[in-house]
């Protein structure tokens, strides 16, 4: 089969590479229809993820046809359309029973990581029964790619993290397609402010179609004077961080209001300044997380029922043999004004 496999740091190419095979009970094998390319892939090409080994193929997020399936597996069989999470998990260990899939002690996010991933045109799924979610009858399966993982990611990560309340005033900084995701999800508790912050003109116009109240570009304005403005000088309830340097990450300590909440989902490839001299007593949460996907049966539900509407975030589409172009549209977001773009092997 074609796959893009990871050849070390800033290495990648489309290759011929083995068919993936049943190897446990619990596998499924999934012909993959749609996928898409993750921030989290870029940061593996630039050598941030050193637990993606050379040789890896890359992707954790798809939707596909279940093309065989092993003895243990009793909730899909071949012919069936899945959304493939993004985080794999067992459902029996400690920590999937406390609903940390994300650390699942066989699972987790190996996809594309340990294990070979999405962006070939099949991938093994193990711990099928519980990482494996059936496509609504109806449903735009390229909408759904966008429930693999980043609309629980700005969910759960972001806004569930973040604890929007109604009445509240959220900030996210940087709108890229985690930071739409959080902006989409975070009306969900109809927050009082919806302040998106980002350099790209073109993300912040998108951000204001899709619900933001106020948009800032901090390379013309000062981001942190404006939030105060805007919050009767209070900062914000609840900052998200969508961006994953360290710059953005000290933005955010200084936009958060005391008693506020700082949630993290950026991935971060280097340190990053946490400022106690100024935040010691402010009162205030920092919360990280990787995505469990505890929330995407709720989601899938969202979507069916036409209440958020994924695939608006989708702006390139490309088969399998144009994943060299696919990757360099994604990488100069600011050049081709790309969210998320589409893969169809």
């Amino acid at each position: 089969m074609r796959a893009l496999v990871y050849h070390g740091p800033g290495r990648k190419s489309l290759d011929e590479h083995p068919k993936p095979v049943v190897q446990k009970p619990g596998d499924a094998i999934v012909q993959v229809t749609h996928t898409t390319i993750c921030g989290t892939d870029l940061h593996i090409l630039k050598g941030d993820v050193p637990t993606c080994a050379p040789g890896r193929v890359l992707g954790h997020e798809g939707v596909g046809i279940v093309e065989a399936v092993g003895s243990a597996v009793t909730g899909f069989k071949p012919g069936d359309h899945v959304l493939i999470s993004c985080i794999t998990a067992c459902g029996r260990c400690d920590y999937c029973r406390r609903g940390m899939f994300s650390h699942c002690e066989t699972g987790g996010w190996i996809l594309g990581n340990s294990i070979d991933g999405t962006q070939a045109e099949f991938v093994r799924i193990p711990h099928a029964d519980t990482s494996l979610y059936h496509v609504p009858a109806g449903a735009a399966e390229d909408a759904l790619v966008m429930l693999s993982d980043i609309l629980p990611t700005g969910f759960e990560c972001g806004v569930l993290n973040g604890q929007v309340a109604p009445g509240s005033s959220v900030a996210i900084v940087g709108a890229g397609p985690i930071g739409l995701a959080a902006l989409l999800t975070a009306q969900f508790y109809s927050p009082a402010e919806l302040i998106l912050i980002d350099v790209d003109s073109h993300r912040l116009e998108v951000a204001t179609r899709f619900g933001a109240t106020h948009v800032l570009d901090s390379s013309t304005v000062d981001a942190v004077r404006e939030v105060r403005a805007l919050t009767s000088g209070r900062g914000a309830d609840t900052v998200i961080e969508a961006v994953g340097v360290p710059a953005t990450f000290e933005l955010c300590q200084e936009l958060v209001a005391p008693g506020g909440v700082i949630a993290n989902i950026g991935v971060h490839g280097t340190e990053a300044p946490l400022h106690l001299e100024r935040l010691w007593s402010h009162n205030i949460t920092i919360t990280t997380r990787l995505v469990d996907t505890v929330t995407t049966p709720m989601l899938l539900r969202t979507v069916a029922a036409d209440r958020v509407r994924p695939e608006e975030l989708i702006t390139h589409r490309f088969g399998l043999a144009e994943i060299d172009q696919a990757y360099d549209t994604f990488s100069q977001a600011t050049k081709t004004q790309a969210l998320k773009v589409l893969i169809m092997p």
